[in-house]
C-alpha cells in the first residue's frame, strides 16, 4: 500500500482498514513520508470524520508506535486521569494526594502547558527544589513507597502524536473528533493506566465551546477506550469560567495547599471531589463514586491529603515545607488589587482571554522553550452570578512590574462582563458518560 491510496480512500469518505491506519502512524513516528502527505490525510480525516473502530485503531496505532510504560510493579489498579485543558484548573495537584491518601496508587505523567491553559508541570516546577523528571525504575518505586507520583511522560511515548499535533496546529485540523480522541487517549494508553477518568471541559476557556461538542468527545473517548480494553468514565465539567480562584503556577499550587489546608473549597474542591470519586470506584476502593468522594472529603478534614501532598514533594526533591508556609512559594514583585469598578452582577467571564491574560504576564508559553515566571498569574475575587458594588475587589494581580500589571488589568476587566441583570451560577457538571449511558442534568440518554 501507499500513503496516496490510503490519501485517496479517505478523501472519498471510506473506512480505512487496521493496517492502512497502522501504516499511517507508523509512518508519521518515523517520518517516512512527506508532511504534505501526512497533512493531507489529516485534512481528509477533519473532513470525512473516522468510525469508532477506526478511531480506536489509529489511538491503538499512535499508542504502539513508542514506548508503553509497564506499571505492572505497582500493586493495585492504577487509574489515571486527564483533563482536556482549561484555566485555573488544579485538579491534579488536590485530588493526586487525596486519591492515594485513600488507598489507590496514582502513578500520573502530566504535561507542560502551552497557550492559555496552565500545565501541571509547571506548576509543580514552582515549587522550590521539585523535580518532575524520573527514571521509570525510580517512579515506579516511589508509587509502591508512598502511593503518589506525579512526572512529565518518561521514555519515547506515542512519537506519532508528536509528529501529527504540530501538523495538525498548522494545517487548521486541531478541531477534528477522532485525531482529538486519539491524541489523548494514545498518550493515557501507553503511559501504562489500568484505568482512565476524563475531565472533559466545556465553555468559554475550552477546547469545545458548546455542551453537545464536549458530550460528544467524552462519549467517544469513553467508546473507543471501551473499545481498547480500558474502563473510561469521562466527566464534563464546566469552563465557563476559571475552575480555581488562582491563576498562574505558584498561586495554584498555593490554591491547592489551602484546599488540602481545609482553608479553602468552592468548585475546585466540588471537581475534585467528584472526579476523585469515580478514580476511587474504577480502582476498587470504593463501592461508589458517591462512596469515593465521601472518602475523599474525609482525607481533606483529616489532613491526609496535605500530609501525602508533603510526601510526594519531598520524594522529588522539593521543600515540602511550602505545605505549612505558602510564602515560601516565589513571590512577584508587584502585587496589587483591583475593585469592580461597578455596581450589578458578574455575567459572563471569557475564560480564553483570562488564560491569555496570565500567559501575557508570564505564567504560559507561547513557545515551547519560552522561559516562565512562576510568582506571577491573579487571583479572582469574583464568580459568574455575584452581586458586586463599584468598590467589591474584582482581583488581586501579581506582576512582575506596574507596567505588566496595567495591561494585565485592562485583560482582565475586558474579559469579565459586569451587568445590571441578575443571572444564575455557572455549572460545575453538565453530564456524566460511561459505556452504560450518558447522565445529563439527572436523565439517562
Amino acid at each position: 500500500m501507499t500513503m496516496l491510496e490510503i490519501i485517496e480512500k479517505k478523501k472519498l469518505g471510506k473506512e480505512l482498514t487496521k493496517e492502512e491506519i497502522t501504516f499511517f502512524a507508523k509512518a508519521a513516528a518515523e517520518k517516512t513520508v512527506p508532511d504534505y502527505q501526512l497533512s493531507a490525510l489529516l485534512m481528509a480525516i477533519r473532513l470525512n470524520g473516522m468510525s469508532y473502530q477506526e478511531t480506536t485503531d489509529l489511538t491503538l496505532a499512535m499508542r504502539d508506535s513508542g514506548d508503553i510504560a509497564d506499571l505492572s510493579g505497582i500493586p493495585g489498579i492504577k487509574v489515571d486521569k486527564h483533563s482536556t485543558g482549561g484555566v485555573g484548573d488544579t485538579t491534579t495537584l488536590v485530588l493526586a494526594p487525596l486519591v492515594a491518601a485513600c488507598g489507590a496508587p496514582v502513578a500520573k505523567m502530566s504535561g507542560r502547558g502551552l497557550g492559555h491553559t496552565g500545565g501541571t508541570l509547571d506548576k509543580l516546577e514552582s515549587i522550590p527544589g521539585m523535580k518532575v523528571t524520573l527514571s521509570e525504575e525510580d517512579f515506579i518505586r516511589q508509587v509502591k513507597e508512598i502511593g503518589v507520583a506525579v512526572i512529565g511522560q518518561t521514555g519515547h511515548l506515542a512519537p506519532a502524536d508528536k509528529t501529527l499535533y504540530a501538523l495538525r496546529d498548522v494545517t487548521s485540523t486541531v478541531d477534528s473528533l477522532p485525531l482529538i480522541v486519539s491524541s489523548i487517549l494514545s498518550k493515557k494508553l501507553a503511559a501504562g493506566s489500568d484505568a482512565i477518568v476524563l475531565d472533559v471541559k466545556n465553555g468559554s476557556g475550552a477546547i469545545m465551546h458548546t455542551e453537545e461538542e464536549s458530550i460528544m468527545l467524552a462519549r467517544t473517548m469513553v467508546e473507543v477506550g471501551t473499545l481498547a480494553g480500558k474502563p473510561v468514565v469521562a466527566v464534563v465539567t464546566g469552563m465557563d469560567q476559571p475552575l480555581g480562584t488562582h491563576v498562574g503556577n505558584a498561586l495554584e499550587v498555593k490554591e491547592a495547599i489551602d484546599i488540602l489546608s481545609g482553608r479553602a473549597g468552592g468548585d475546585l474542591l466540588e471537581v475534585s471531589l467528584t472526579l476523585g470519586g469515580y478514580m476511587l470506584k474504577l480502582a476498587g476502593k470504593a463501592e461508589s463514586p458517591e462512596a469515593g468522594k465521601a472518602m475523599m472529603a474525609e482525607a481533606v478534614r483529616s489532613g491526609a491529603g496535605l500530609k501525602k501532598l508533603k510526601e510526594m514533594i519531598a520524594a522529588q526533591g522539593g521543600d515540602s515545607a511550602v505545605c505549612d508556609d505558602v510564602t515560601r512559594l516565589p513571590q512577584a514583585k508587584v502585587q496589587r488589587s483591583v475593585t469592580c469598578g461597578k455596581a450589578g452582577y458578574v455575567q459572563k467571564m471569557d475564560t480564553m482571554a483570562l488564560g491569555l491574560a496570565a500567559q501575557a504576564m508570564g505564567a504560559g508559553r507561547l513557545k515551547v522553550d519560552d522561559e516562565l515566571d512562576y510568582s506571577v498569574g491573579f487571583v479572582l475575587n469574583v464568580r459568574i452570578g455575584d452581586r458586586v458594588e463599584e468598590d467589591t475587589p474584582l482581583c488581586t494581580l501579581h506582576a512582575r512590574s506596574e507596567e505588566d500589571a496595567v495591561k494585565a488589568e485592562a485583560a482582565v476587566r475586558a474579559a469579565i462582563t459586569i451587568g445590571e441583570e441578575a443571572c444564575g451560577r455557572a455549572p460545575d457538571f453538565y453530564a456524566i458518560v460511561t459505556k452504560d449511558g450518558i447522565w445529563k442534568l439527572g436523565a439517562t440518554e
